[in-house]
C-alpha cells in the first residue's frame, strides 16, 4: 500500500502539464433540467423553422388576398422610334399649311392607370376569408408540430435519466459481485468451497462487467440524440438533473379530458380551420359565374399624345374614366369543376375530423391506463427492490458464516439487480406514460 502511494506521487510531481491537458480535453458535462433541455430543443428544431417559415408564407398570402380588393394603380412609360413620314396637312384659306399629320419620328408616351375592381359576386372576399383560415390552420400545424418536438425531446431526455439510472444500478451489482468475489476467494483458501464456487462468481463479475459497457454504450446513444435535439455539438456530455420519480398526479376523468382535449388539440383546430377553408373556395369558385363590375380611368401624357387631334410634336395631357362589367357566360364548366373540387376537400376533412375525434377518445383512455399501469409498477418494483435488497443482505451474511452457498449469494444478487432495473424502466415509463397524455391533451 505505501508504495502504491508513493508511486501515485511520483506520477503526480513528474506529470503535472500531462493531468492538467487532461482536465482541459474533458470538460464538466452539461447540467441540464428537462425544462432547459425544453427550452434549448424548441429553439434549435429545424422542422419547427421550416414550419415557421410555410405559416408566414400562408399570412403573405392573406395579405396578396386583401390586396385584390383595392385600387390597383399603375404608371406607366414607354418610348418608340418610327421611320420618317411625308407630312400631311390642308392649306387654309388665308392660303397657311395647316399640318395634320406631322413627321415626329420620336414617340413618348405616359400614362397613370387606375383599376378597382369593386363588385365580384364575393369571390375576392372568400378568397381572402380561405386565406386567412388556411393561415390560421398553419398557426395550428405548427403549434402541433412544436407538441411533437416537446415530446420527442421528452422522450430523449428521459431516455438519457433511464441510461444512467440503469448504469448505475448495473454498477453498484457489479461492486457487489466484486465484493461476493473476495470473499469466495477468501473461502476457498480456506478450504471452506471448492474452485467451481469461485469460477461461479466470476462468471457473474464478467456478465456484470459485460452490462455495464451495454448500459454506457446505451447511455452514450440517448447522449447524442438528445443532444442532436437541442443543438449540441456531437460528444457534449449532457447531466439530466431533474428527478426521474415523478411526482403524485391527481385522478382524472377521461370523459371532462376528452372534451377538454377537443378544445386544446392544434391538431382538430387546424381541422376545422380547414373546413371552412375549403368552404370559402367553394363560394368564390361559384362566384366565378357572376359578372363583376370595375372602375376604370387613367391619365395619359405623351409627345404626341395620341388622344389629341390633330397629331402635335408637343407634351400633351389626356383623361379617361369608366365603369367595365364582364360576365363569363361560358367558361366550359370551370368554375362548377372548381367548386365541386373544393365540395369534396371539404367533405374529405370533415371525415378525417370524425376520425380523428374518434381516435382521441380512445387515445386518451389508453394514455391514462398506462398512466395508471406504470405508478403502479413503481410501487410493485419498489416493493421488489427492498425486499432483494434484504435478501442479498441475509444471504451475504449468511454465506459469511459458512450457512449459506454460493449459488444463494448469486441468486439474491441477481434478484437486487433486476428489481433495480425493472424499478428504473417503471419511473421511464411513467414519465413517458405522463409525456404522453400530456400530448395528448393538445399541451404546448
Amino acid at each position: 500500500m505505501i508504495k502504491l502511494f508513493l508511486a501515485a506521487g511520483v506520477l503526480a510531481v513528474a506529470l503535472p502539464g500531462q493531468a492538467i491537458a487532461q482536465t482541459d480535453v474533458s470538460p464538466a458535462p452539461l447540467a441540464l433540467t428537462l425544462e432547459g433541455a425544453l427550452e434549448r430543443g424548441l429553439g434549435a428544431s429545424h422542422r419547427l423553422a421550416e414550419a415557421t417559415a410555410r405559416q408566414t408564407a400562408a399570412e403573405s398570402v392573406v395579405a396578396q388576398q386583401h390586396a385584390t380588393k383595392l385600387p390597383q394603380l399603375a404608371a406607366q412609360a414607354a418610348y418608340t422610334r418610327t421611320n420618317h413620314v411625308e407630312e400631311f396637312g390642308i392649306r387654309l384659306p388665308d392660303n397657311q399649311l395647316r399640318v395634320i399629320y406631322p413627321d415626329v419620328p420620336d414617340n413618348f408616351v405616359t400614362r397613370l392607370d387606375v383599376r378597382w375592381p369593386f363588385y365580384t359576386a364575393g369571390r375576392i372576399a372568400a378568397m381572402e376569408r380561405a386565406a386567412q383560415t388556411e393561415a390560421a390552420a398553419m398557426v395550428d400545424d405548427v403549434e402541433a408540430l412544436r407538441a411533437d418536438v416537446r415530446l420527442e425531446i421528452i422522450r430523449a431526455y428521459w431516455s438519457l435519466a433511464t441510461a444512467i439510472e440503469s448504469a448505475r444500478v448495473i454498477d453498484v451489482a457489479l461492486l457487489q459481485t466484486r465484493a461476493h468475489l473476495d470473499d469466495a476467494r477468501n473461502q476457498l483458501e480456506a478450504g471452506l468451497i471448492g474452485p467451481s464456487d469461485v469460477l461461479t462468481v466470476e462468471a457473474q463479475e464478467s456478465r456484470h462487467r459485460m452490462l455495464s459497457i451495454q448500459a454506457q454504450v446505451s447511455r452514450d446513444v440517448a447522449e447524442a440524440e438528445l443532444g442532436r435535439l437541442i443543438g449540441e455539438v456531437p460528444g457534449t456530455r449532457i447531466d439530466p438533473i431533474s428527478d426521474l420519480v415523478p411526482p403524485a398526479s391527481p385522478e382524472r376523468n377521461p370523459e371532462a379530458l376528452v372534451e377538454a382535449a377537443r378544445r386544446e388539440r392544434p391538431e382538430r383546430a387546424a381541422l376545422v380551420e380547414r373546413v371552412a377553408a375549403a368552404e370559402a373556395r367553394r363560394v368564390a369558385a361559384l362566384a366565378g359565374t357572376k359578372p363583376t363590375v370595375a372602375l376604370n380611368g387613367g391619365y395619359d401624357y405623351g409627345r404626341p399624345n395620341p388622344r389629341i387631334f390633330p397629331r402635335q410634336d408637343a407634351w400633351r395631357g389626356a383623361w379617361d374614366a369608366g365603369i367595365s362589367a364582364i360576365w363569363p357566360l361560358f367558361d366550359g364548366g370551370r368554375a362548377r369543376a372548381a367548386a365541386n373540387e373544393a365540395s369534396a376537400s371539404m367533405r374529405a376533412v370533415q371525415a378525417r375530423l370524425a376520425e380523428f375525434d374518434a381516435v382521441l377518445a380512445v387515445e386518451l383512455r389508453q394514455r391514462i391506463r398506462e398512466l395508471e399501469a406504470s405508478r403502479s409498477a413503481i410501487a410493485a418494483a419498489d416493493d421488489a427492490v427492498r425486499a432483494a435488497t434484504e435478501a442479498r443482505r441475509v444471504a451475504g451474511a449468511r454465506f459469511v458464516a459458512g450457512v449459506a452457498t454460493n449459488t444463494d449469494v448469486l441468486v439474491a444478487q441477481g434478484a437486487v439487480l433486476q428489481a433495480g432495473l425493472d424499478r428504473t424502466q417503471a419511473l421511464a415509463n411513467a414519465r413517458l406514460a405522463e409525456a404522453r397524455l400530456a400530448r395528448a391533451m393538445g399541451a404546448r
